[in-house]
């Protein structure tokens, strides 16, 4: 396959911070053709990466977020019918395909086993998407990416993507930013202080670190700037990080509260 050339870069970009190598990496695999499975933690920064790279590369993006009802049928289009008869409609996927655009599958795992199947041609060198009920097999353009997402630390224990599809991909791995990155974006994020922005860090730290209150999930960077935006708007900090941050991590009174006297250390420390 001939390589893709870059296209040059639009102005403004969505705000993106790296943490390695991922850009060059992510724009390597789009000159070639290769799908990509974003790896990490809820909150870590996959979407707005994505984001990014579309921005980036310009072009279209196509997000569809997976859900445990997500079918091929949904991705695919369907029949529907109107005055004059039946008529197709594409769905996310068969549209990203036609039009160029990078489709984005975020937590695919959730999504029924029989949408991952469908991924298999157009993810290998056919890149090929079939479509029966119209009778089709759409060939993706060179534009065309294929992007999608999971969290390895919760979903393995529930569900998992099976080896012959995982395989397809080139995976790049995220996590939480190291604590002066995700301060500076929560410092930008959410128009907060620096030393705010520090402590909403040092918290997060805290509560990723302790086990003792049987998280399903720790607190991803997603959650720091919306406790941040709360405080910058005038709300108290130990409230602001209970709506914002610990009322989503748990729904158990008990844990909440303790998790609030964390708060309250790190805020008058």
């Amino acid at each position: 396959m001939s390589a893709l050339p870059l296209q040059a870069q639009p102005e403004p970009l969505p705000v993106y911070q790296p943490s390695g190598q991922e850009i060059p990496l992510f724009e390597a695999a789009y000159r070639h053709g290769l799908p990509v499975l974003l790896k990490g933690p809820t909150g870590c920064g996959k979407t707005r990466f994505v984001e990014h790279m579309a921005a980036r590369l310009r072009r279209p993006l196509v997000t569809v977020s997976c859900h445990d009802d997500l079918s091929a049928t949904d991705l695919l289009g369907r029949h529907l019918i109107g005055q004059d008869g039946t008529y197709w409609v594409d769905g996310p996927l068969a549209h990203a395909v036609r039009t160029g655009s990078i489709c984005y599958l975020d937590e695919v795992v959730e999504a029924r086993k029989d949408t991952t199947v469908i991924l298999h041609a157009l993810t290998d060198d056919r890149r090929m998407l079939p479509i029966e009920r119209t009778g089709e097999c759409l060939s993706a353009p060179p534009e065309f990416m294929l992007v999608v997402s999971y969290n390895p630390g919760y979903q393995q224990l529930l569900k998992g993507l099976k080896p012959s599809t995982r395989q397809r991909f080139v995976s790049l791995s995220f996590g939480f930013p190291e604590a002066r990155r995700e301060a500076s974006i929560v410092e930008t994020e959410a128009g907060i202080d620096a030393a705010a922005a520090r402590r909403l860090v040092s918290l997060a730290k805290a509560l990723r670190a302790s086990a003792e209150y049987d998280l399903e999930e720790a607190p991803g960077t997603r959650l720091l700037v919306s406790a941040g935006k709360l405080i910058a708007a005038g709300i108290a900090p130990r409230e602001a990080c209970r709506v914002g941050m610990l009322e989503c991590l748990s729904d158990d009174p008990g844990v909440i509260s303790a998790l609030g006297d964390i708060v309250d250390a790190v805020f008058e420390a």
